[in-house]
């Protein structure tokens, strides 16, 4: 198993990243960062989607609660009068006029601090909770699908001729017998076309 697989271990019942293998013991560390710890490799599988799926926002959630953006390169932006953001949002500016790297990233390391501590987080507007919310994706019964053939016969380039859209596939067919018919091709490439929707599960 590749190091960063994302597996389930059914005894903690979490999904993880793969690390090592040591004996009968695999290390696996949390989806987005965290203290690694050890599994019994008999009792881990590959994530299903949705479990990966899953993790990956819980994640995203507890960096968010954390007053850390979903993005860590996105700095937080100063809630509007409060007089301390303020001035830390100055502070950055300036540093970014001057070019100063180091300055800015102080400012925003304590302007995370401050919004941890006096906002609860990041602001508003920067604070951002996801939710995974599982969907079944299902041919759309009010519309009906396409079928078409194309005529891909001919030797130094195709023919080129199409049915056009057909509402059932013996309309195509019946297009493909009078082709032939016209023009003793034999070789169509035909495709398939219909709408979906996503229905919420739950």
């Amino acid at each position: 198993m590749e190091p960063g697989t994302l597996v389930y271990d059914q005894r903690a019942r979490r999904v993880g990243e793969y690390q090592d293998k040591s004996g009968p013991h695999v290390m696996l560390r949390p989806v987005g960062g965290g203290r690694e710890w050890q599994a019994d490799a008999a009792e881990i599988r590959v994530a299903t989607l949705e479990e990966r799926l899953s993790a990956g926002v819980r994640a995203a959630n507890d960096r968010s609660r954390e007053g850390l953006s979903a993005d860590p390169n996105r700095p937080p932006l100063p809630v509007r009068g409060c007089a301390t953001c303020e001035e830390l949002s100055v502070r950055r500016d300036r540093a970014r006029v001057a070019f100063d790297a180091s300055a800015v990233t102080d400012a925003n390391v304590l302007l995370r601090k401050h919004q941890r501590e006096e906002h609860g987080g990041e602001s508003a507007t920067g604070r951002r909770i996801f939710r995974y919310v599982p969907y079944t994706i299902v041919q759309d019964a009010s519309a009906l699908p396409e079928y078409q053939a194309y005529c891909v016969s001919g030797e130094d380039a195709d023919c080129g001729a199409s049915s056009g859209p057909c509402r059932a596939p013996g309309e195509v067919e019946e297009w493909q017998r009078r082709h032939t018919q016209e023009t003793r091709h034999l070789r169509y490439r035909r495709s398939f076309a219909d709408y979906a929707v996503l229905e919420r599960q739950g």
